[in-house]
């Protein structure tokens, strides 16, 4: 638990003394004239913020996923020999030079995932519970499955989705405040700078981006489940597509084994629950991808 934390914090702290040392160099860190807002400098404030942290986040995956879920890495020479000969098997398939690791971790939840900052540095890891659980032909249509976001460069792709949102979140929270106070200040004649350096601005800045950070959530998983279709789709491809519908309605009846309760690593997650709240869902819903899978092959 306090190694997640230090984790955590030590990430963030990482984040933050980047982010400053790359808008100084650019000299990016004033967007605020006395004459109102430079809206270029602004731009390049916002998206240095987005972008370096889900670039951070993106190139720490693997060893984050590893520590949080106690992933243990495995070769073809032990216990899960099978399992990485497979992997392996499907990787070439889907047209990987560099094979991803394979890793394996201790919970009785049925899931899998790929992370990793590249196609050439990623990682495939499985539960203990999801091995129990599916028998050979299912597993195969998980790997297969996951091995199709790492040769989609899924992991890439949603960090720069995310780095975007991150940016535009932070643009518009800030220019928000700015009218805001603006129009708060009415006719005064108080110095712009100081009045945009107060609290009541930052406080205003806070707000507007958790406002505007709720309607990004919806960006980002309507790409999420873009992805998961795609990779459904290679995962037929590469392991057959009796397989993969196999192993999606394998996990309809283990649903209850997925645990999606945990916001930081719901993108961990192989599947999400049916709901109200479905459009804020990394994934679709079972029921649509093995419809879509019918459809199309």
């Amino acid at each position: 638990m306090f190694k997640r934390i230090f984790l955590f914090v030590l990430t963030n702290i990482l984040v933050m003394v980047t982010v400053s040392i790359v808008l100084s160099v650019l000299g990016l860190n004033s967007y605020i004239t006395s004459a109102g807002l430079n809206y270029n400098a602004l731009m390049g404030f916002c998206l240095v913020w987005g972008f370096v942290g889900s670039g951070i986040s993106l190139m720490l995956s693997k060893f984050m996923a590893k520590t949080m879920m106690g992933v243990e890495i495995v070769d073809d020479r032990g216990q899960y020999g099978d399992l990485v000969r497979k992997v392996h098997a499907l990787s070439r398939a889907a047209g990987l030079t560099k094979m991803p690791e394979v890793g394996v971790y201790n919970s009785p939840e049925v899931n899998a995932f790929a992370t990793g900052p590249s196609k050439n540095n990623s990682l495939v890891a499985v539960s203990t519970g999801l091995l129990q659980q599916m028998n050979t032909d299912e597993v195969e249509g998980v790997l297969a499955h996951e091995v199709a976001h790492v040769a989609n460069g899924d992991m890439v792709t949603m960090a720069l989705v995310q780095g975007v949102v991150n940016a535009f979140v932070m643009f518009f929270a800030r220019i928000a405040a700015f009218a805001l106070q603006n129009a708060m200040r009415g006719d005064r004649d108080d110095d712009e700078r100081s009045m945009t350096e107060g609290w009541a601005y930052h406080i205003s800045v806070f707000v507007f981006e958790i406002a505007f950070s709720f309607l990004g959530m919806f960006v980002v998983a309507y790409f999420s489940r873009i992805r998961e279709f795609r990779a459904d789709q290679g995962g037929a491809k590469f392991a057959g597509k009796n397989k993969m519908i196999g192993a999606l309605r394998r996990l309809q009846q283990k649903i209850d084994l997925v645990d999606d309760s945990k916001d930081q690593i719901k993108a961990m997650k192989i599947s999400s629950k049916k709901g109200l709240m479905s459009f804020l869902s990394t994934h679709p819903s079972l029921e649509d991808r093995i419809a879509a899978l019918e459809r199309s092959m």
